[in-house]
């Protein structure tokens, strides 16, 4: 098996060290864990819709609210601590709705195929403030099709500036890996076992997505106080 990180930039004091992800068996094929939102009931969320929060409903204990989006034909598991997101084959997109508070999150992806995987996960962080969505990070592979191994290899090469995927976010995502297995033809990937880690910030986003000015002033705030903690702030 064929191991790969991403390299983010704001972790690159240096080349990314190697890492191997271990692929164990898949999760049960059933959702548990706290789901939040208007639109989640019994362990199921229907995906967001319209403008502002989409009607998923803002937190209110200081936590944030995230959407985790599965795309495939096949299984596909999200895991989050105390949490399992399980997307069954019989659905073809799946949503879910967590709230995480400010800290560093590890969030796992694991696709289970044996003629071949597909999947695409996207998570999305909503601004209480902005009521607008911001892309914190995106994977996918062979949606639609058969995930190939060029596919994955030539993600390795990934870069994201600052860590953000969306730099008018408030979330870096830090230390991406994978691991996969190979189908019995040897020709496509058959599993995918994926980690990464969500460092949640503290301060609320105060741009709405996509506008054009988010990542000037190196760090700071709309009143000038540094926002991440981990850069250096520019005047």
């Amino acid at each position: 098996m064929r191991s790969a990180v991403i390299a983010f930039v704001a972790a690159c004091a240096g080349s990314a060290a190697q890492v191997k992800v271990k692929i164990g068996p898949p999760p049960i094929k059933l959702t548990k864990g706290v789901l939040t939102g208007a639109t989640c009931d019994d362990n199921a969320c229907k995906c967001r819709e319209g403008a502002d929060d989409g009607g998923v409903g803002l937190p209110t204990d200081g936590r944030k609210r995230f959407e985790i989006r599965l795309e495939s034909a096949y299984d596909l598991w999200v895991t989050l601590p105390d949490t399992v997101l399980y997307k069954s084959p019989e659905t073809a997109i799946a949503c879910f709705y967590v709230d995480l508070a400010p800290g560093k999150h590890p969030l796992a992806m694991r696709a289970s195929n044996p003629a071949g995987v597909s999947f695409a996960l996207e998570v999305h962080e909503l601004g209480t403030d902005t009521k607008s969505w911001y892309d914190t990070f995106e994977f996918k592979c062979g949606h639609p099709g058969v995930c190939t191994f060029d596919e994955l290899d030539g993600k390795s090469e990934s870069k994201t500036k600052r860590g953000l995927h969306d730099a008018c976010g408030s979330v870096k995502v830090k230390n991406v890996a994978w691991d996969h297995g190979k189908s019995p033809d040897m020709q496509v990937p058959s599993e995918l076992a994926m980690e990464l880690k969500l460092d949640v910030y503290k301060f609320a986003p105060w741009k709405p997505r996509g506008d054009t000015s988010c990542g000037e002033g190196g760090g700071r705030g709309p009143k000038g106080e540094k926002t991440f903690a981990d850069e250096t702030a520019t005047p």
